[in-house]
C-alpha cells in the first residue's frame, strides 16, 4: 500500500485529491492513496487551492502559513507540505489509518 503521508525533517507531505465546487468544505477521508478534500470554492484564480490549504490548516491545528502546495497547482491531485507536525498527529486529526 502506498503511504498518503510522508515524513520530512520539518513536517509532512500529504497527497490529496481535491473536489472543487462542493456543497461544503470538508475532509472526506482516505481515497485510495490520497486524502479526499471537498471545497466549496471554485478552481478559478487559486480559490480552491487557498480553500484546501485553509481547511487542512484548521483540521490540523496549524497556521495557514504552515501549509503549502508543492505540486499540482492546477490539478485535482495535489502534493501538500505541512510544516511542524508529525505523521501521527496528522493521522489522528484527519481520522486516517
Amino acid at each position: 500500500m502506498i503511504d498518503l503521508i510522508e515524513a520530512t525533517d520539518t513536517g509532512i507531505v500529504l497527497f490529496v485529491k481535491i473536489i472543487p465546487n462542493a456543497s461544503r468544505t470538508e475532509i472526506v477521508g482516505q481515497f485510495g492513496d490520497r486524502v479526499k478534500v471537498k471545497v466549496s470554492a471554485s478552481p478559478e484564480k487559486g480559490k480552491a487551492n487557498k480553500a484546501v490549504c485553509a481547511c487542512l490548516a484548521s483540521a490540523l491545528g496549524v497556521n495557514n502559513t504552515c501549509v503549502s502546495i508543492l505540486h499540482g497547482e492546477s490539478s485535482p491531485l495535489k502534493t501538500i507540505f505541512i510544516f511542524g507536525i508529525s505523521i501521527l498527529h496528522a493521522k489522528s486529526k484527519l481520522g486516517i489509518r
